[in-house]
């Protein structure tokens, strides 16, 4: 197993660098540019040739990486894998600093998508995301990320002595049990600007030269791996960096000279997708007919080219539950260290269909990878992903995948060692097809 723990250890690595979506763009940009990658600025001209290796970013927080094959695009059409930046979370509000008993700070937040709220509790948490500074043009601010790297925050829970039933079960109001602790103010104007403050102070600007910021709470520790074996990873944000990083990997391994490979990071998943860098927008669509435009591309070679292409839409699963295997379906039971999940819904929350599924079998046929099925409990509502948003934008033949793993949504995940290896193999075979 020492490839498959080295390559664990990467992904770890690259989660503890990435604790923002903006970040995961920053750190995906530096592994593309030292392999070779050209930076494509998306308000700029492009210039693109076959056998060029490029990338674009759209408002800081997704990407979009792609080889281009030496063969004819409306012959073989494209081959894409995408996934997602962002993970549920907290979202620091304007003016956050308040007052308790006039000492005891505390930041007012907002919930970003669908956090498991308890897992939050009396852990060391810290502050990242990006700044916005101001500029000689107005409608473009500076933008500068920002992580402190420091345990700065801990949302306390309340002591069973306080509350009896906790044990019970408890529902945790968002605005009332999930606002972080940050410090003890000496008088109440300390604690005007506070966080103000702290950022000018890490990056070395003006408060009045910070316009306004986009800052995420995160979990400080870094992750691990668990087991007798190591044959588990326990981190942050598995679902869906995990993903971002296997599509990655499989991109810069890939040696298929004649394809044509698209890696694909949206943001805004956990939030539905429908923003200007989510899988619910145009960009994708818009990125690709730009490309097939700088290639000499007619409006059918366009057409002949989605209809040719295959997306691998890739984000977490769920493992059967050990505690509650109750909670799946009674036949179908997806383990950790079994190999990537195809996800199937009747109603197509999951863009699965029999022939997409059917190729991604024969990709991991291919790659030696075992391969499992997900399908809900028929009485039970599940999540949905990005594959179905993204088809209602560009009809690409697409599967939805993910490798399977436990505590979905928790501030740390739990997922399979060799899985991670598994899933990065089926993406480079698929791109060497």
């Amino acid at each position: 197993m020492a490839q498959e723990i080295k390559l664990a250890e990467e992904l770890i690595e690259f989660i503890h660098q990435s604790p923002t979506a903006f970040h995961v763009v920053e750190n995906t940009a530096k592994e593309l540019e030292a392999q070779g990658y050209e930076y494509l600025d998306i308000t700029s001209s492009w210039n693109i040739n076959k056998g060029g290796k490029y990338y674009t970013t759209k408002s800081g927080s997704a990407l979009f990486a792609f080889q281009i094959g030496t063969d004819e695009t409306e012959n073989i059409g494209l081959k894409l894998v995408s996934a997602h930046s962002d993970s549920p979370g907290f979202k620091i509000k304007p003016q956050p600093e308040m007052l308790v008993d006039n000492k005891y700070l505390k930041l007012n937040t907002e919930v970003y998508g669908g956090p498991i709220l308890m897992s939050w509790l009396d852990r060391p948490l810290s502050l990242a995301g990006r700044v916005l500074l101001k500029g000689d043009d107005a409608l473009n601010p500076k933008h500068q990320l920002i992580d402190f790297r420091k345990p700065l925050l801990i949302i306390p829970s309340v002591a069973i002595h306080l509350n009896r039933s906790v044990n019970d079960g408890i529902e945790l109001n968002k605005q009332v049990d999930m606002l972080p602790l940050m410090t003890i103010v000496k008088d109440t104007l300390e604690k005007e600007n506070y966080l103000l403050k702290l950022i000018a102070d890490e990056l070395k600007v003006k408060t009045d030269d910070i316009l306004d910021f986009d800052l995420f709470v995160y979990e400080y520790e870094k992750g691990c791996l668990v087991g007798p074996e190591q044959e588990f990873i326990s981190s942050p944000k598995l679902d869906d960096l995990a993903m971002v990083h296997a599509g990655l990997k499989a991109l810069l391994a890939s040696n298929n000279p004649a394809s044509t490979n698209i890696l694909c990071v949206f943001d805004n998943e956990e939030v539905g997708s429908v923003t200007k860098q989510g899988a619910g927008s145009p960009v994708l669509r818009n990125i690709i007919e730009r490309i097939m435009e700088k290639l000499g591309k007619s409006q059918e070679d366009y057409q002949r080219t989605i209809y040719k292409s295959f997306m691998i839409s890739a984000d977490m699963a769920h493992s059967v539950h050990p505690n509650h295997p109750e909670k799946h379906d009674p036949v179908l039971h997806p383990l950790m260290n079994a190999g990537p999940v195809i996800k199937i819904h009747a109603n197509q929350k999951y863009t699965t269909d029999g022939e997409s599924g059917a190729i991604f079998e024969s990709i991991c046929k291919q790659a030696d990878v075992p391969v499992q099925k997900f399908v809900n409990r028929s009485d039970m509502v599940g999540g949905s992903t990005l594959g179905n948003v993204s088809t209602g934008k560009i009809d690409i033949r697409t599967v939805d995948i993910g490798n399977p793993m436990l505590g979905m949504h928790s501030v740390r995940e739990l997922g399979g060692t060799n899985d991670h290896t598994y899933v990065m193999k089926a993406f480079e075979t698929f791109y060497n097809m």
